[in-house]
């Protein structure tokens, strides 16, 4: 059931917080996409903490009801987005073949007003999550997290954010399938 399980942290990769990381404010049962790796440090965005608001309460050319996350406790007032448009997004980084972060913001709210982005191929972030040179790795050593390779590329953008931790250690199987079944609070299990 581990053949997902890897130890390099690369692009495209995602973070699994280990169950033992219980209380932690930030990462605490998130699921983490590495966007971009540098060696400086390591970018990413925790994918499964939707916010209470939506997009168009900050930008209100954006009619439609997309939700927005948090990101990360780095720049949280800054807004970041994932996408799977591509060139249609100038100044696009790309994390893999077919999902990217960045963008020209204008670019992006008049695709979403074309229906062109959509909730299944975009997605919304106030803040990021940064790691300095060796933070990170230092973190994956002392079992903080599971690294794995992304097993599901871009569709990322469209599944369910309050399921995804719990179904990606249900994937790795073993010791994790007890994990998946706890409750948020052990303490109150």
């Amino acid at each position: 059931m581990l053949t997902n399980l890897i130890l390099e942290l690369e692009q495209g990769h995602i973070l699994i917080a280990d169950p033992s990381v219980f209380g932690d404010q930030y990462f605490h049962r998130s699921i983490v996409l590495i966007a971009e790796k540098r060696s400086s440090g390591i970018l990413g965005f925790i994918l499964n903490k939707p916010l209470a608001y939506n997009v168009n309460e900050i930008i209100p050319e954006i009619t439609s009801d997309h939700r927005l996350y948090y990101g990360g406790p780095v720049h949280e007032d800054n807004l970041f987005i994932f996408h799977n448009a591509g060139d249609l997004v100038t100044g696009s980084n790309k994390i893999n073949d077919k999902l990217f972060w960045g963008g020209d913001i204008d670019e992006v709210i008049k695709l979403v007003k074309e229906g062109i982005l959509t909730k299944n191929n975009i997605r919304f972030f106030l803040g990021y999550s940064g790691w300095s040179n060796n933070q990170l790795e230092d973190e994956v050593s002392s079992n903080s997290w599971i690294v794995i390779k992304n097993p599901l590329k871009d569709k990322i953008l469209s599944i369910d954010p309050e399921t995804l931790w719990k179904n990606q250690l249900r994937a790795l199987g073993g010791k994790y399938l007890i994990w998946s079944n706890t409750p948020e609070n052990p303490f109150q299990n």
